[in-house]
């Protein structure tokens, strides 16, 4: 069942993917918010869930999200900040605020947490086996929303517009469309969603601590690294929004499948549960290079049957 728990954890972080891969690849943004907007979402979530409002809880982070979104966007677009420094200030100013949300370094949600009122559902006589298939599910089905929503989203004329200003903001400018507003609603999107990634995880660990937020931008970008690897090797790739949404779920839940069975086979034995960072720069590392290498083949099949011919 520890595949099971990877794969729930997967769709969770996939909210996270999804995000980062709307700033990385939509806008072509390398924004470093991801890290800040995570914890406050998290922040957020734990405080709101602790006073009895779960639901509510979830709709706050989006918003909680939208807002660093915002901070980051007008850092970028009005102050001319630029794109990193502006995503390192807001990070920054969100550690300290999400200390003073929590009221501390961590806090418990207790009874208000999400999947434990999910689990309630199934009744007291439900194994531990059968409280993981369900929060699986659940997880699933809440990244599958999102996924279908951004896909709508994306073929509207406002999605359309924020599409086109990653891939030329010019042509754009040009158009007489706003790209400032474009880059601006663009990144409220991606770390509100990264943010709401972040409020799921305080609901599925049942409490928000100041370290939850660590290492959640390398693993954005392992995730949709890993995600467009997987389908670079499939036949007739596309390339698009759907399929780039699609890619970076399926490389968030891939990417704990690999670290699940590393810590489970115990691949580097006593230490596999302390190495990993270094499995995810590893990650990271093949993934970049499998498409160099099927291209590199590709070439070389091509040139062996140039000679026969």
């Amino acid at each position: 069942m520890l595949y099971v728990t990877a794969l729930q954890e997967g769709f969770l972080y996939g909210l996270l993917a999804i995000g980062v891969f709307i700033s990385l690849r939509v806008l072509n943004i390398p924004d470093l918010t991801t890290e800040g907007s995570f914890g406050f979402g998290n922040a957020v979530a734990a405080a709101t869930a602790a006073a009895g409002y779960t639901g509510f809880s979830l709709l706050l982070s989006l918003v909680a999200g939208i807002i660093a979104g915002l901070v980051t966007g007008f850092l970028q677009t009005k102050l001319k900040v630029h794109p990193v420094l502006a995503g390192i200030i807001t990070m920054s100013g969100l550690y300290s605020i999400n200390l003073m949300v929590r009221g501390g370094p961590n806090l418990a949600i207790g009874d208000g947490a999400l999947f434990k009122l999910a689990y309630a559902f199934l009744g007291e006589n439900a194994g531990r086996d059968d409280k993981r298939i369900a929060g699986a599910v659940l997880a699933a089905a809440l990244c599958i929303a999102v996924i279908l929503i951004m896909i709508l989203f994306f073929k509207t004329h406002l999605g359309m517009c924020i599409r086109a200003t990653g891939d030329n903001p010019d042509m754009v400018r040009a158009s007489s469309i706003n790209v400032d507003r474009t880059k601006i609603i663009g990144l409220c999107i991606s770390n509100g969603l990264i943010a709401l990634s972040g409020a799921l995880i305080a609901h599925y660990v049942g409490y928000s601590d100041a370290s939850s937020s660590s290492g959640t931008l390398i693993y954005g970008l392992a995730a949709v690294i890993i995600g467009e690897a997987l389908f670079s090797l499939l036949p007739r790739r596309k390339r698009g929004v759907t399929i780039g949404l699609i890619s970076a779920v399926c490389g968030s839940v891939l990417y704990k499948i690999i670290v699940t069975f590393v810590v489970d086979a115990e691949l580097f034995g006593a230490n596999s549960a302390n190495l990993m960072k270094l499995l995810c720069a590893l990650i990271v590392a093949i993934t970049l290079i499998l498409p160099a290498v099927k291209d590199a083949a590709i070439s070389l099949k091509n040139r062996w049957e140039a000679k026969r011919i």
